[in-house]
């Protein structure tokens, strides 16, 4: 019923950029907060950006001054926009909403199927 697409991901080298999009598609009748978290081998997943409906956002403090999240309501799609990268950055980076949908206004957490991000040194 709602579908979370990323795209963006790839390899770049250290200092370089990538932008990561998420879409969300489906009978989706509220979208509330929007972020980015990343998994690297081994280790947890981890939050890495969020940003309300209303614009306001975090950021986990490995990645404040490089990264920026911003989100279009209209279209239903969130971004990061990822600066001066570092190979520290290397993970699978996964789009998550909160999100009710037109059959039932309970909000649930949904996550996209993740995008590889390589950083080079």
């Amino acid at each position: 019923q709602v579908q979370l697409v990323e795209s963006g991901g790839g390899l770049m080298q250290t200092g370089g950029s990538l932008r990561l999009s998420c879409a969300a598609s489906g009978s989706i009748f509220r979208i509330n907060h929007m972020g980015w978290y990343r998994q690297a081998p081994g280790k947890q997943r981890d939050l890495v950006a969020d940003i309300t409906s209303g614009g306001i956002t975090n950021y986990a403090d490995s990645v404040k001054g490089r990264f920026a999240i911003s989100r279009d309501n209209a279209k239903n799609t969130v971004y990061l926009q990822m600066n001066s990268l570092k190979p520290e950055d290397t993970a699978v980076y996964y789009c998550n909403a909160e999100i009710n949908t037109v059959w039932n206004v309970r909000f649930r957490d949904y996550w996209g199927q993740g995008t590889q991000v390589t950083v080079s040194s």
